[in-house]
């Protein structure tokens, strides 16, 4: 089965391994379908950047959903849902994958 891909911005990360996924329990994955999160879910997420000469670069990494720690990350109490992103990290690639 394929990852699901879900969006997310790069500039929100709040660890060198952690980004902020979502503030509800749903999120609209690259294909507008919602997608209802939970804990362990093994997804792709991605930015796109679209540069003035039609060029587009992607951003991806893959990793996990987990839920938010409100111990550990305290100054974020309106996001839910975060990503742990894999050793890999995140990766760019110039083509659509």
């Amino acid at each position: 089965m394929e990852k699901i891909r879900l969006p997310v911005d790069f500039n929100e990360m709040i660890d060198y391994d952690m980004v902020m996924l979502s503030q509800t329990d749903t999120k609209t994955d690259c294909l507008g379908n919602m997608v209802t999160l939970y804990e362990g879910m093994s997804v792709i997420v991605y930015e796109e950047d679209r540069y003035s000469d039609g060029d587009i670069e992607y951003l991806f990494a893959e990793g996990v959903v987990i839920r938010h720690d409100l111990a550990r990350y305290p100054v974020f109490p309106h996001v839910k849902w975060f990503c742990q992103i894999n050793a890999n990290g995140i990766q760019n690639c110039s083509e659509d994958w």
